[in-house]
């Protein structure tokens, strides 16, 4: 059963508010990937902690530097569920993570980001990760 959505609409903006935009179906997801051209984030968002002090704040603050991709997806596990499992799809062999974050280059996945290695990092690490993952790939 999906969060009630006053709960989850302020952790959807603080990426909407950041130019992400959010795919609430498993449509919506096809089609973003079909069009696909340079680089993409897609964030799969969550309620949790690390979400909340890491994995949010740190993909807001890669998105600082000189580089970054093209375009920004989100989708957000325990509420869009359809979408979310076709993102994760997208995002195999990784299993499924949230939250997670991944880029892509031209439809290919070219960097991952699991829940692990969102837990127990600062918002800091995980911008630092995304921003040198945008150096060689953006």
């Amino acid at each position: 059963m999906p969060y009630p959505e006053p709960l989850v609409s302020p952790m959807r903006a603080e990426l909407t508010d950041h130019g992400f935009n959010e795919l609430k179906n498993s449509e919506e997801v096809d089609n973003a990937f079909s069009q696909m051209e340079g680089t993409t984030l897609l964030v799969i968002n969550s309620v949790c902690g690390c979400a909340a002090g890491s994995a949010r704040p740190g993909v807001v603050k890669s998105l600082a530097g000189d580089k970054k991709p093209n375009q920004l997806l989100t989708v957000f596990a325990g509420q869009d569920l359809d979408a979310v499992a076709k993102a994760r799809e997208y995002c195999l062999p990784y299993p499924p993570s949230s939250p997670s974050i991944a880029l892509f280059k031209n439809g290919e996945l070219v960097h991952f980001v699991e829940r692990l290695s969102i837990e127990g990092h600062t918002a800091d690490m995980i911008a630092d990760n995304l921003q040198g993952a945008y150096q060689a790939h953006c």
